[in-house]
């Protein structure tokens, strides 16, 4: 029989590629997971992680096999904890969401503390990061971003259409060129993304929509790119869930220039079982559309559900 407190240092260890991060996500030494790994392959007469100063510990054939099934039983885990326990229906635990760092920051952050508000026994880690999260390794519970994965065991949704815009300060506008067409962006300067840093290529709306445009100031945040828009120096190309909250950002051609993208949210298939995923997933859904009009651009407050 497979010992399952055995396995779940294997997993730590998995996701985290290294012994003193999993022991201190698991909260003993470093030592305890290095032994419980080696009675665990010993155990299964094989040899899990191949080992490495650089890379840390990284899964063999035989590695990978077993954590399929591992993350089979950690789930299965929880779900009979939930069911069993009265945990599900106290609707407590904890999740961890992570999300593109502009909607983690402006929307997602808000509606999680509302969230929060009505589910005071549910924790929640809010992962706001100019990358993709990874499920896979357990950095989060439910992923919100804007490509929807192409494979992998997951429950998966299109959250909704957000709207960017091109975005300057009254000020700005005022001391340089009129803008009128989008020829006469020519005369003006922007603020951008950092073209070979870019985490996703529908970040590259800026290129594609003005080719010729001069960037003087790049960043892989959005935020940033936020803040410095706001210095009144150039424009940007900005989600309106950020922009139309802030009066001090007003739009350029705004009946010419509107980019469309999109969020998706997923989250493992397993996890979707969960009471308290499943209620945070429904949450979160009725939140967005309640905000239909703030992602779209066309107001800037954000609304709660009643």
């Amino acid at each position: 029989m497979l010992d399952w407190d055995g396995l779940r240092y294997f997993l730590e260890v998995a996701r985290k590629q290294r012994v003193s991060a999993a022991a201190r996500k698991l909260g003993v030494e470093h030592t305890t997971v290095s032994r419980r790994i080696r009675a665990l392959e010993a155990e299964l007469d094989t040899l899990l992680f191949e080992k490495s100063r650089s890379t840390g510990f990284l899964l063999t054939e035989d590695g990978q096999r077993l954590f399929v099934y591992a993350e089979q039983m950690e789930s299965a885990v929880q779900t009979a904890r939930e069911n069993l326990s009265g945990i599900g229906q106290a609707l407590s635990g904890h999740l961890r969401i992570g999300a593109t760092e502009g909607f983690g920051s402006y929307v997602l952050t808000p509606l999680a503390a509302d969230f929060q508000r009505r589910y005071p026994h549910i924790t929640l880690d809010i992962l706001p990061v100019p990358r993709f999260v990874s499920l896979s390794k357990r950095e989060a519970d439910l992923a919100i971003t804007i490509e929807r994965p192409q494979r992998g065991p997951y429950v998966c949704t299109k959250l909704c259409d957000y709207t960017l815009r091109l975005y300057g300060t009254p000020g700005y506008l005022a001391r340089h060129a009129p803008i009128a067409t989008r020829a006469d962006l020519s005369a003006h300067t922007f603020i951008g993304y950092v073209d070979e840093l870019l985490f996703s290529e529908r970040l590259r709306y800026l290129e594609d929509l003005l080719p010729d445009s001069k960037v003087v100031l790049r960043s892989t945040s959005v935020v940033a790119q936020y803040h410095a828009t706001l210095q009144g120096r150039s424009l940007a190309i900005l989600p309106c869930f950020i922009a139309a909250q802030d009066q001090r950002l007003v739009p350029v051609l705004e009946d010419d220039i509107a980019i469309t993208r999109s969020f998706w949210m997923y989250c493992h298939e397993d996890l979707h079982k969960l009471k308290r995923m499943s209620v945070l997933w429904d949450f979160m859904r009725r939140s967005v559309v309640r905000n239909a009009s703030l992602l779209a651009g066309r107001q800037g407050d954000m609304h709660y559900l009643p």
